[in-house]
């Protein structure tokens, strides 16, 4: 699996419009708790379907995208924090320590 940049509006409007599931990882490149949050969802990022596009937002270079993101999904700003959107709704969202790959497979399993 690998990241899609998230750098353009437009990407989160394609998202929006995406049947399906994509995930968004919101990532603060100044901090180590986000970095180890990262670190430790790409270990275990293979129980994730592979249909499931993942995007990842560097909110420290993109702060524009990050609060559209908050504003399109209707979640509040946290970092480091992860949404899994199906058919363009945010279903979970989670932040800091709740990170966890295996909550976003079972969510996509059940």
């Amino acid at each position: 699996m690998q990241w899609n940049i998230l750098t353009d509006i437009a990407q989160v409007k394609d998202i929006k419009a995406k049947e399906g599931y994509s995930l968004i990882f919101k990532h603060s490149t100044r901090c180590p708790v986000s970095a180890m949050a990262k670190r430790r969802f790409e270990m275990d990022w293979d129980v994730i379907p592979s249909e499931v596009s993942l995007h990842f937002l560097d909110l420290i270079a993109y702060r524009p995208v990050s609060a559209h993101i908050a504003e399109t999904f209707q979640v509040h700003h946290e970092s480091p924090q992860i949404l899994l959107i199906k058919n363009g709704d945010c279903i979970l969202d989670a932040s800091h320590g709740d990170i966890s790959a295996a909550e976003v497979a079972e969510v996509i399993n059940s």
